[in-house]
């Protein structure tokens, strides 16, 4: 790290009152800071992080100075080199803000066949020894996550395991036959086509031989299962529609939900059933061809099931999450598919259109056999291509380690109130990729961009994407956050939507409404967007939490600014 770039980041960490994800603040004005969580942490981390030595949150922020720079730093490194597994890679950078020493101490994310990190005089299992970086703290590791690190050195065989209450009388013989006449078709000289049908799926691991019995194995029982509920009963994939944009929020009726399905049977069935599902609760647009109308579902269906399918093919049935099922959640302004274990191997939120690990093999390949996936790596970038067809914007991949979470939006991007508001921008020297940015950023409220979502979002390689950014940046239309790889780029606050145009969200009417008439309370809130007062005061929070709005006054006092 530059001295620019540390100074840059503790004027961000200071004006915004809070850590990034990547940055975690000590004060170590007296002494060395307990840092073995958090260096557990970024070193697990993907990307690592930065150790922010010499300001004090509880002070809001304030430049404290470290006390012993050449102490701290010496212990520091000892900590990471003699009682981190694996030893850490640390880089210094020391400065002096306003008279005192201000010290950035980079992490380096360990390599993925190491992981999990941990701090050895806790040990790694069950002592607290293992972190994790979650919403800007640091939080011990559960089992299963220490598990699924684990698992990820090497090839699971979950999906080869017997299911020791199942026989083959517990297979449909109609669909095992059919796979069969397939794989003798397409693999016409393989000599583990040989023998009895019994043989050949036991060469397959569709099944398992124990003593004179024949038992299907976990993929086997899926793929070809009469029900494999009957021993897996949260093998299911479930669908719950929502009525807004939240779970909280009700039908007219008070009800819950709009629609609430489970979906059951074998792999093939059970994908077919729920995508269909879907597919018909799913609004659509009509589109007049000629003669005939053709139905436009607002999400596309080959992006849809892409996600249902990888959600099949790559959830963990280790024992530790066979409780658990897949979900899709249908709302207003959005369709998550969420599986089970988060991504495995060397596959990463920022890699994952490149890079392609499978941790059920034996189920991949079954499902490839029959056509449901495609197991060289092309789902994400056929869900991609597909969203960018139809105007959406890219789909957000969420990996909290215990889940992978796949949000569609229906927003389309350039629409004509988009390039209405695009139109303020005219005399910037900025491209089409950057104006599709500036417009994705808007949709997103207050959310960050990273050069990962520039380029899903356009297409080009990460260096076009860092340098489209920072042109954004000069340009003053979007803020630089974080320094170096932890850089993220947000919305300018002072390039809001004119007042000429019609705010979109919740979040723009409040900040339209404050633009206009200096301030706005809860009540006045409430009155605005006729909603109850705890949607209120969440709204409210999330534009003070995000520095577009602060409070002002106390109790029913209180006013919210701009920030």
């Amino acid at each position: 790290m530059e001295l620019k770039e540390l100074r840059r980041l503790v004027d961000q960490v200071r004006q915004r009152k809070m850590e990034p994800d990547a940055v975690e603040v000590k004060a170590a004005h007296v002494d060395t800071p307990k840092v073995y969580d958090s260096l557990s942490a970024f070193g697990n981390r993907p990307g690592g992080g930065v150790l922010l030595l010499g300001l004090d949150e509880r002070q809001g922020f304030r430049v404290v100075g470290v006390g012993n720079a050449q102490k701290v730093q010496s212990e520091i490194a000892n900590s990471a080199r003699d009682q981190m597994e694996p030893p850490l890679n640390l880089q210094f950078t020391v400065d002096e803000i306003e008279g005192l020493t201000v010290m950035g101490v980079e992490v380096s994310e360990i390599p993925n066949e190491q992981k999990p990190c941990y701090y050895k005089p806790k040990g790694l299992k069950g002592n607290g020894g293992a972190y994790l970086r979650s919403g800007g703290t640091d939080r011990p590791m559960t089992d299963y996550e220490i598990f699924s690190y684990i698992s990820s050195r090497g090839q699971p065989r979950n999906d080869e395991e017997p299911v020791n209450e199942a026989t083959g009388d517990d297979l449909d013989r109609d669909l095992v036959n059919d796979y069969l006449q397939k794989i003798r078709r397409s693999r016409s000289r393989s000599r583990i086509l040989e023998g009895s049908d019994d043989d050949v799926l036991t060469h397959l691991h569709v099944c398992c031989r124990e003593g004179d019995v024949l038992r299907p194995t976990v993929a086997g029982l899926l793929m070809f299962g009469k029900y494999p509920q009957e021993f897996f009963p949260q093998f299911r994939i479930t669908f719950l529609q929502y009525f807004g944009t939240s779970e909280s929020e009700r039908t007219p009726r008070g009800e819950r939900f709009v629609d609430n399905q489970e979906f059951e049977g074998a792999v093939p069935e059970m994908i077919e059933h729920a995508e269909n599902h879907v597919l018909g609760a799913m609004r659509k647009a009509s589109l007049i061809e000629g003669l005939f109308r053709r139905d436009i579902p607002e999400y596309p269906q080959e992006a849809f099931r892409e996600a249902l399918a990888n959600a099949v093919a790559h959830r963990d049935y280790s024992a530790f999450v066979r409780g658990s099922y897949i979900q899709i959640r249908m709302f207003a302004d959005r369709l998550e598919v969420e599986s089970p274990g988060g991504l495995f191997g060397n596959v990463t939120i920022d890699n994952i259109e490149h890079q392609h690990s499978t941790r059920n093999a034996r189920l991949m390949r079954m499902m490839e056999d029959l056509h449901l996936v495609e197991n060289r790596g092309t789902g994400i970038k056929v869900m991609l291509q597909s969203l960018r067809e139809a105007s959406l914007e890219p789909p957000k991949f969420e990996d909290t380690r215990n889940s992978f979470r796949v949000k569609f939006f229906n927003h389309t991007l350039m629409n004509p109130e988009a390039i209405r508001w695009l139109k303020q921008f005219v005399d910037y020297p900025i491209n089409d990729r950057q104006r599709l940015a500036l417009v994705y950023l808007r949709q997103q409220g207050n959310q960050e961009m990273t050069n990962g979502d520039y380029r899903r979002l356009n297409h080009v390689d990460p260096l076009v994407a860092g340098q489209e950014l920072r042109g954004l940046a000069d340009a003053g239309l979007v803020e630089q956050l974080g320094v170096g790889r932890w850089t993220s780029y947000r919305l300018n606050v002072s390039r809001e939507l004119p007042e000429t145009l019609e705010p979109r969200t919740e979040e723009d009417k409040i900040l339209a409404y404050v633009r206009r008439d200096g301030s706005i309370t809860n009540g006045q809130c409430r009155q605005l967007l006729g909603v109850d007062e705890p949607r209120a005061y969440y709204l409210l929070k999330k534009l003070c939490d995000s520095k577009h709005l602060k409070p002002q006054g106390i109790g029913k006092a209180r006013r919210y600014v701009l920030a």
